[in-house]
């Protein structure tokens, strides 16, 4: 059970920068959780991976508990950024909790070493993100001056 500081500073550098990205984009966007969240989920969950991996030749160790637990307690703190208002039935929050939760699973990526498969789920989250984002202002704001 030994843990190479040099890999593991380079795990945890992807994972932060992966979820500098991805908070990044949704600080632009002046969304409730930014740059500091992201990153720090990412690094958070990076860390549990490298801490179960040190157990991987350990028989009485099932890896995919943490993964399970990482994506359920991420859950959690997304459900904090989840705002119903009881007057309009609107809810916000949905895509900014959801970008956490893949915050999370950069973090993971990045902690088993995945690192293509880390650029490539990064650039989608992003481009997601940018994409719908505008689709769905445009689509809102056509709504809107419908209704009046």
């Amino acid at each position: 059970m030994e843990l190479d500081i040099w890999e593991f500073i380079i795990k945890i550098s992807a994972a932060a920068f992966s979820g500098a990205l991805m908070g990044l984009e949704r600080e632009f966007k002046g969304k409730p959780a930014g740059l500091k969240t992201y990153s720090l989920v990412a690094l958070g969950a990076a860390t549990f991976i490298i801490i179960s991996l040190l157990f991987e030749s350990s028989d009485s160790t099932d890896m995919t508990r943490i993964v399970g637990q990482v994506v359920v307690g991420v859950g959690f703190l997304g459900a904090g950024v989840i705002l119903h208002d009881k007057n309009s039935s609107i809810v916000k929050g949905l895509a900014t909790s959801a970008t956490i939760w893949c915050s999370a699973a950069a973090g993971c990526l990045a902690g088993f070493g995945l690192y293509f498969p880390l650029l490539a789920f990064t650039i989608f989250v992003i481009l997601i993100n940018l994409i719908f984002g505008y689709l769905n202002d445009k689509l809102n704001g056509k709504a809107n001056k419908d209704d009046q």
